[in-house]
């Protein structure tokens, strides 16, 4: 059987000029900060599972506002060719909690980010 690509999707949660980041409890890049996002499941839509994500690894409900890129790079994850669709997304609801696979999250300004995992700097660069 041939290798197909994994699908992962991303969220861009931002709010007064702060953006959402989760501390990666897992490897690759156990450690560093990261959009929230994951694996897409079988039969599941996208903005389902960025809403299923986001929820799961920040305690927010959030709403898509807008797809902001999809990222396909074969080396932007060490586990193997994934693609990720991103989002940017809006909090509707809920309480910043880490949770799942974070081992914390918070807000970042913006003008002040720590160093990224994946592909995540070029990512939040051309959503905003």
């Amino acid at each position: 059987m041939e290798k197909t690509p994994n699908l992962t999707v991303d969220a861009v949660i931002i709010e007064d000029d702060r953006i959402v980041l989760v501390k990666r409890k897992n490897p690759p890049f156990k450690g560093m900060w990261a959009l929230p996002g994951g694996f897409v499941d079988y039969g599941e839509v996208v903005e389902d599972a960025v809403q299923r994500e986001a929820r799961e690894e920040t305690g927010l409900d959030v709403e898509v506002s807008r797809l902001s890129g999809v990222y396909s790079n074969p080396r932007r994850d060490p586990r193997g060719h994934t693609v990720s669709i991103v989002f940017v997304c809006r909090r509707v609801g809920g309480v910043l909690k880490a949770s799942s696979d974070a081992a914390d999250v918070g807000w970042f300004p913006l003008d002040d980010l720590p160093d990224l995992a994946f592909d995540h700097r070029t990512i939040i660069d051309e959503a905003i």
